[in-house]
């Protein structure tokens, strides 16, 4: 896909392709599943920016999900091959972040999901919103400004 078919530039892209697993009674993937495939996504994304999930467990922080808007505007089938883009947009450096994403067919060259997750640095101990460690500071900072 090139860049001008994206709705914003990619932080980071996911290939993945839709298994049977996926599929739901209707025939096509299942909503549910998209919000795994967004999740998967941001780990990848985070991981390669230098925020493992070690390094999660280890700070006891983890950002989570706080609100998410997701516009379903196609469905995927069984073994369709599908890109899945994030980009940081926002990161205030102390507890929130925000992610936009955009689910991509190839194959036909249609966007099947828009997405805009807010996120939040949750302690894992007590479970309530915390201040970001600076290393998911710096590196949610430094993805809003990658290309």
């Amino acid at each position: 896909m090139s860049r001008a078919e994206w709705e914003f530039t990619p932080g980071h892209i996911v290939t993945l392709q839709a298994q049977a697993a996926d599929i739901d009674g209707y025939g096509h993937v299942n909503n549910a599943v998209y919000m795994q495939w967004l999740d998967r996504t941001a780990w990848s994304h985070s991981t390669a920016l230098g925020v493992s999930t070690a390094d999660c467990l280890r700070l006891r922080r983890g950002m989570v999900v706080q609100r998410a808007e997701l516009d379903y505007l196609r469905g995927a089938g069984l073994h369709d091959t599908l890109q899945v883009a994030t980009r940081i947009v926002e990161c205030d450096g102390k507890v929130r972040a925000q992610r936009r994403f955009q689910i991509w067919r190839p194959a036909d060259a249609q966007t099947l999901l828009r997405a805009t997750l807010d996120y939040v640095c949750m302690n894992l101990d007590s479970g309530r919103a915390a201040r970001m460690p600076a290393v998911f500071s710096a590196a949610y900072r430094a993805g809003t400004n990658s290309t």
